[in-house]
């Protein structure tokens, strides 16, 4: 088999950047995109060191344009495209839903909606041309897309929309040999989900600690939802930590 090609999105920090350096061990090349070249070049300078090639993109998955600069320079440095993890997203303040900001919901529809939208058309396009053809595509979902926290609407409904594009794209993928899965994520710790340790707003409305996981076991997961040939996919797989108030929750 030759080199496998991987884009990773909101690969400088967090889950995005434990897969790029998991992927990177795993020996596919990488196109590392996110807004910070900063920590981008850092992510890439690891993963060179582990024997693969990566490239640092900055990128704005919410702005069209960025991502067709994104992926052009994909074909033009690697050729193909094998894989694509969408991950990048945000989360905006926590409002009871008669007091979100508008502004607030239209940023979480463009970063983790839209801009998991654009970066699967591309990437689409470009796995359904390539000869041979074919890809995977998989989606960074989260447990909000199996079941809200409280105050949390613009993040639940475009992480409940992201099952719907894991959906239509598996589905539109398959004349194509393009496989698309989803993998929910509960409480590995980020940056992003740092205040969750110390406590987190229940639905009873109680505010309290939760535990949380490594987020490597989250790469392990999406490494091996990328091993699979294209002949076999994980729709959905949930990975989470052990004691956290999920199953139950309410």
């Amino acid at each position: 088999m030759g080199r496998r090609i991987a884009v990773v999105t909101g690969a400088g920090s967090g889950i995005g950047r434990s897969v790029a350096l998991a992927l990177a061990a795993a020996g596919y090349d990488l196109a590392l995109a996110g807004r910070r070249l900063a920590p981008l070049e850092e992510v890439a300078g690891l993963a060179r060191a582990a024997g693969v090639t990566a490239e640092a993109l900055v990128t704005d998955v919410a702005e069209a344009d960025s991502v067709a600069r994104l992926f052009a320079r994909v074909g033009e440095r690697f050729g193909r495209l094998d894989l694509l993890f969408n991950n990048a997203g945000v989360f905006t303040p926590a409002a009871a839903i008669d007091t979100v900001a508008l502004d607030d919901w239209q940023r979480s529809v463009d970063v983790n909606l839209t801009g998991a939208f654009l970066c699967t058309q591309a990437a689409f396009r470009m796995m359904k041309a390539q000869d041979p053809r074919g890809g995977r595509i998989i989606n960074n979902g989260s447990i909000a897309a199996q079941a809200p926290r409280p105050h949390s609407a613009p993040y639940a409904a475009t992480k409940h929309a992201i099952t719907g594009l894991t959906k239509a794209t598996a589905l539109d993928g398959r004349p194509y040999d393009i496989a698309c899965g989803q993998i929910d994520v509960g409480n590995a710790e980020t940056e992003m989900t740092a205040g969750i340790a110390k406590g987190a707003r229940q639905a009873d409305g109680s505010i309290r600690p939760e535990p949380v996981m490594d987020a490597r076991h989250v790469a392990d997961a999406v490494v091996y939802m990328a091993g699979l040939p294209l002949s076999a996919n994980v729709p959905f797989l949930t990975v989470m930590a052990t004691a956290m108030p999920y199953l139950g929750r309410g």
